[in-house]
């Protein structure tokens, strides 16, 4: 059985954001730039965690979010975004959106519904 987008944008939402890096970087390289735009994150609206992300072989990068709400995910997904991305970074990002409606949380213990 397929889920509708009705369904989808009603639970939590993982998003993984991808970009090709112009020139691979090292992953202390890619420590500095990611902290350096990580202080953006602590107050979006709807988001409840962000990984930063970089290839082994250091030429992607990106990042997955867990979001509240579809909704709350397509607030951040603007052509500023995108624009910021390109300014930063050098590539053009591209966006997926996944249902995630169970979440197994190893840190705090807890195993997180959509309800």
């Amino acid at each position: 059985m397929t889920a509708t987008m009705d369904e989808q944008e009603k639970g939590m939402i993982t998003a993984l954001v991808q970009f090709k890096l112009p020139q691979p970087v090292i992953l202390d390289k890619a420590r500095e730039m990611f902290s350096s735009t990580a202080p953006k994150y602590r107050d979006a609206h709807g988001l409840i965690r962000k990984y930063y992300i970089l290839s082994e072989d250091g030429g992607t990068a990106g990042g997955v979010y867990l979001w509240k709400s579809r909704a709350d995910a397509e607030r951040m997904y603007t052509e500023d975004r995108k624009r910021f991305i390109v300014e930063k970074y050098g590539a053009e990002p591209t966006v997926q959106y996944f249902a995630s409606p169970v979440i197994v949380d190893n840190l705090t213990g807890e195993i997180l519904k959509d309800e």
